[in-house]
């Protein structure tokens, strides 16, 4: 076993125990199944949350199918590094054995046999081919781990790329595992379907393997203590992908909702269910390689689903559209002043920054870049004295960072180059960060900072477009491919920018492009919504979920 770091630092976070019912029931691991001729395997145990009710369960089984639990030492195969939980567990179903009538005799070997002290990832111990999966992988990054056990990681488990958690490892470990059409079952953090380090994964899963059920339960009370953690409940298979259901949980979600879900699934032909706690539905296919996979209601899925057929991206090289980012310096007290004694006028750029944009139109604050590049590159200082004596006058702090120390001679370098064309270029600003769209048309004249991002286009007439991205509908795309922010706030970064439909500029009508570009420029969401709506050819409801949803309005195709 290699050791992941001192204990406290392992991301444990123990499941509720209805969670961990419904897990168990809506993958098949029922009593009323012949469990004694399956294997589970739970990849992360800790003091026993899924453990204790799989032994319930397959005592159960036994029970009904007439199988000594005493001979089940292959019916389940339970993991952890930390021989403190395993011996916690290993106690807890001895006790529990012994409350089912089993010797101690037998308990005790059937603890031994159940729970190994080992790191998943790198385990060796044979476990012949799983019929099921299941569990809560612990909330790692691999940066917090020695470095030679995520390099370990990263040989064994390849979808381990980037700054991934370390769950990702525990996906592809426990589909590898999986037999003929087995099942697997995490209830861990979504950030892997909606970010760059889960690219691998989704490729795999999409190529090899099927997704059954998505349940997003980032609201909901699903863990033994208050965690950050954006969980869902995801069920993939080793077969052909077929039907997913999606359920879409909100905080009122509880251990009555979860009944209700489970008697929505048993009958593939029963239409969308809807309660106080969740919606819903069955979609009749999934996303597919490695590309953003989307979050939201089911009614919301059908609709991005529809949108994403019928429209093209936002960024597009035929109408020379493009989404980009601001500057990042690496060191904003020095490339950013409001006052620049002595630097030159020329090296000077009229900066804008999200709070700059905050009431809808551009609001100098008066602040500069102060630019040290021009169109062939880095300039040169003994060219720009006053330059130079405010970059020699900030030198220790420009050359400490690490941009500048692995480019010694360009150590006056900002992280991003400056595009000297992008200042006098019309284009629309987006903060990154915020609860809906702010979408803010900067005619010309202002460099973007990097706490905004920008579009520029051919095309497309600004107003107009930012008409568009005013909407709930440009809503609806971020915020259901973004990772979500503390509270439901949205990440309006260029990947998630870039997600966004959008109709032929030339198919507008003249008539629509009015009511886009004067719903724009009065900053009025509802009539930019509406005027989208017809774009799109769906149609705006105002009055479901008060005419709101997770994602945006609800829409549905007119």
């Amino acid at each position: 076993m290699v050791d992941a770091g001192s204990q406290g630092e392992y991301g444990e976070v123990f499941t509720r125990r209805w969670v961990v019912d419904l897990m168990l029931d809506l993958i098949g691991y029922t009593p009323g199944a012949d469990l004694g001729a399956k294997v589970i395997v739970e990849p992360s145990c800790g003091c026993g949350a899924f453990l204790l009710p799989i032994v319930e369960r397959l005592a159960e089984s036994c029970s009904s199918f007439g199988r000594p639990l005493s001979e089940q030492g292959n019916a389940i195969a339970g993991f952890d590094l930390l021989e403190h939980n395993a011996e916690i567990a290993r106690k807890a179903v001895v006790a529990k054995l012994l409350d089912l009538g089993e010797t101690l005799e037998s308990a005790e070997h059937l603890a031994e046999r159940w729970v190994t002290t080992s790191d998943f990832l790198l385990s060796e111990e044979p476990v012949r081919p799983a019929d099921f999966v299941v569990g809560n992988p612990p909330y790692v990054r691999l940066e917090d781990v020695p470095r030679e056990v995520s390099d370990a990681y990263r040989s064994m488990w390849p979808t381990m790329r980037g700054r991934a958690d370390i769950y990702i490892g525990f996906f592809e470990k426990g589909l590898s595992l999986l037999g003929p059409e087995g099942r697997l079952a995490y209830i861990c953090a979504d950030r892997w379907m909606r970010n760059q380090y889960g690219a691998h994964l989704r490729k795999l899963v999409s190529s090899c393997y099927a997704v059954d059920t998505v349940m997003v339960m980032h609201d909901v009370d699903a863990f033994e203590e208050e965690v950050s953690a954006y969980p869902a409940i995801t069920i993939l298979r080793n077969g052909v992908q077929g039907s997913v259901r999606v359920v879409d949980a909100n905080a009122s979600f509880d251990q009555h909702e979860a009944s209700l879900v489970l008697d929505w699934p048993c009958d593939s032909q029963q239409p969308m269910s809807a309660s106080r706690g969740f919606e819903a539905g069955e979609l009749t296919r999934w996303f597919e390689g490695p590309d953003l996979w989307p979050a939201g209601s089911p009614k919301t899925l059908e609709l991005l689903a529809d949108l994403e057929s019928r429209f093209v991206p936002l960024e597009d090289s035929r109408t020379g559209t493009r989404v980009g980012i601001g500057v990042a310096t690496g060191c904003d007290e020095v490339y950013i002043r409001a006052k620049a004694e002595g630097v030159e006028p020329d090296r000077l750029l009229p900066l804008l920054t999200a709070g700059d944009i905050a009431t809808g139109h551009p609001e100098w604050s008066g602040k500069y870049l102060i630019n040290p590049w021009d169109e062939d590159g880095l300039v040169d200082l003994r060219d720009y004295p006053g330059l130079a004596g405010h970059f020699e006058q900030n030198s220790k702090l420009l050359r400490s960072r690490h941009v500048a120390r692995r480019q010694p001679k360009a150590w006056y370098r900002t992280i991003d180059r400056v595009a000297p064309e992008l200042i006098d270029r019309p284009k629309l600003l987006l903060p990154d960060i915020k609860a809906l769209s702010h979408p803010v048309l900067d005619p010309g004249g202002f460099y973007p900072h990097h706490n905004l991002y920008y579009v520029v286009s051919d095309s497309w007439d600004l107003e107009v477009l930012g008409g568009l991205l005013l909407s709930d509908i440009a809503n609806l795309f971020v915020g259901a491919y973004c990772v979500k922010m503390r509270g439901g706030t949205y990440r309006f970064q260029a990947q998630y920018l870039r997600k966004i439909r959008v109709p032929d500029p030339n198919a507008v009508s003249t008539e629509l492009q009015e009511h886009l570009r004067n719903a724009f420029k009065e900053r009025d969401r509802r009539a930019a919504t509406e005027a989208a709506a017809e774009a799109y050819g769906v149609t705006s409801d105002f009055d479901q979920v008060g005419g709101r949803s997770r994602g945006g309005i609800q829409l549905s195709r007119s």
